[in-house]
């Protein structure tokens, strides 16, 4: 059975999340989208693992149901930032577990190292191989993923982070390191770059703080598996039925390339290279993005793909598409009437991956339904996020001239600044 999982994400008790951001919300909102499995996220908090356990059922095979069956399966993200080899580490890590006793015993853990009520994503002085360490004590059915690796500030191998391998992050407990989750701002083709890591599975999840369909889905992970808790284990830990993944183009993501963002610096890594890493206006240390660390790590080529490679498809919301071409803001109602027109029944996957050109044009006009072509191939254009701000699609030649003039334009202020 192939199905689209979205495991990382947050509920209405995490920090910068909507109050509405429930269950059935979440529910309704990823069959809209086209999302069969959920992760609960945030179990560990106390509000929340009462509203999942009201909401959901366990229905014998480690997967939680709402009333009309929709599945989910119990996760969340903790935080640790801690010292290691005389240097400050922020990981995040998602943990999944097969069911409430062993998320009872994790959070009890938890309780002896700090609070766990002031947020659905907790933080504790924890490091990542003690986290494992005691976590497999606990169950060997847990699973510990990495999450989004490369992002500066928390990723395992993100620029701030001081972690130049999986290895080093998780020491003797990296054995237990099955898969790690790739983040919005890299794809599976920036991670084939570095041999190190194809032992492992590369995932793709959300890490949503809201339900709406431009966040919901946006990266997710495919399986061809009989639903069940070990088989989602299996398939992570073996590679086996993990089919795919849905990606958003990598520049899209907020951390892709380098940059300022207080002083509106955005630089590819030749140029901050160039630059020796400082912003070009104030002249204080730029973030380093996700590009610009591939390259500092990868001992493979641009274009290698391994052997036996998962497939991935590059996609952007339907949202942020009609969002441009109306010249409207993402959520105004302008957006959602063409949205829903478009979707008209079926979800936005089954528009943005298998509705033909043909059956597109009978729903919109003939300029949304060619970029929705061109979204399927991975052919839009996407001016680079950069230290927090997201990526902006480029969808025809003024945005290309526009977007071309603001970057020609930093990187000869970068240029004569420091020349």
């Amino acid at each position: 059975m192939k199905l689209i999982a979205d495991l990382h994400i947050h509920g209405k008790y995490s920090q910068a999340t909507s109050k509405q951001l429930d269950i059935p919300n979440l529910e309704k909102w990823a069959r809209v989208k086209g999302v069969d499995l959920l992760g609960t996220g945030d179990f560990t908090h106390p509000k929340w693992i009462q509203h999942i356990k009201e909401e959901l059922s366990d229905d014998g095979k480690g997967i939680l149901r709402t009333k009309s069956g929709f599945p989910f399966i119990l996760s969340t993200e903790i935080s640790l930032i801690y010292s290691q080899g005389g240097k400050g580490r922020r990981i995040h890590n998602v943990v999944l577990a097969p069911d409430l006793d062993v998320v009872q015993q994790i959070t009890e853990y938890l309780l002896t190292k700090g609070r766990i009520d002031y947020d659905g994503r907790p933080i504790f002085n924890i490091s990542c191989i003690d986290f494992v360490e005691s976590l497999k004590r606990i169950s060997d059915r847990i699973e510990v993923i990495p999450a989004h690796i490369w992002t500066p500030w928390f990723g395992l191998l993100g620029s701030k982070s001081g972690f130049d391998s999986i290895e080093e992050g998780f020491g003797d407990q990296v054995k237990h390191i099955h898969a790690l989750e790739t983040g919005l701002s890299s794809d599976p083709a920036m991670n084939w770059r570095l041999s190190a890591l194809d032992k492992y599975a590369l995932v793709s999840f959300s890490d949503l703080h809201s339900f709406w369909p431009w966040r919901i889905g946006r990266e997710a992970t495919i399986f061809d598996i009989e639903l069940s808790y070990e088989n989602l284990i299996k398939a992570l830990r073996e590679k086996k039925g993990l089919i795919g993944t849905v990606e958003v183009d990598p520049a899209y993501g907020k951390y892709h390339w380098d940059g300022h963002r207080a002083c509106n610096v955005c630089l590819s890594p030749k140029e901050t290279m160039k630059l020796k890493g400082l912003c070009p206006k104030c002249g204080k240390p730029m973030t380093i993005g996700v590009e610009y660390r591939v390259e500092e790590l990868a001992d493979r080529k641009e274009g290698f793909k391994p052997k036996n490679a998962v497939p991935y498809h590059s996609l952007i919301p339907l949202s942020e598409i009609i969002s441009k071409i109306l010249g409207k803001g993402i959520a105004t109602r302008a957006v959602w009437n063409e949205y829903n027109r478009i979707l008209n029944g079926k979800s936005e996957f089954g528009v943005l991956l298998n509705m033909s050109f043909e059956d597109l044009k009978k729903l919109t006009n003939e300029k949304t339904a060619e970029l929705i072509m061109l979204n399927r191939k991975g052919k839009i254009q996407i001016q680079p996020g950069y230290d927090g701000e997201y990526g902006v699609p480029v969808f025809d030649e003024n945005d290309k001239k526009q977007a071309e003039k603001i970057e020609i334009k930093q990187i000869q202020t970068g240029l004569n600044d420091f020349a």
